[in-house]
């Protein structure tokens, strides 16, 4: 899935335009980006964080001529997948999405669509009055 692609698949979920998404996904990228860059961590629970590590220099070789050479020192960006995203990805979901219901009494009442707002509740049952 592209950038694109997944725009397209937030709009389409949320009801919300695809130029609202765009926006609201570039924010996104530059608030984790500015975050990891001054050395923070982002944690998105259930989903997993975004972080820096450290690297000293080194010593590495030339492979085509073996000759040693200086690898600079670097700040690595890690990425740490959470519980409920290595679950889902390896078939273990209990409770529905990963940022939806935290318990399967939540999960019902997700999918028969109560407490949510009204327009959502359309969007999810087709309703109109």
């Amino acid at each position: 899935m592209d950038t694109q692609e997944l725009i397209d698949a937030v709009a389409a979920k949320t009801g919300s335009t695809k130029a609202q998404t765009a926006g609201t996904l570039d924010a996104l990228i530059g608030i984790v980006t500015t975050a990891v860059t001054k050395g923070g961590t982002v944690q998105l629970i259930g989903f997993g964080s975004f972080s820096t590590g450290q690297r000293a220099a080194r010593t590495g070789r030339n492979p085509a001529t073996g000759a040693a050479i200086q690898i600079a020192a670097a700040k690595p960006v890690k990425f740490t997948a959470g519980k409920a995203f290595k679950d889902a990805v390896n078939g273990n979901a209990v409770h529905g999405p990963l940022l939806g219901a935290r318990t399967a009494r939540d999960a019902r009442r997700d999918r028969a669509g109560h407490d949510l707002p009204r327009a959502q509740s359309e969007r999810v049952h087709g309703e109109r009055s």
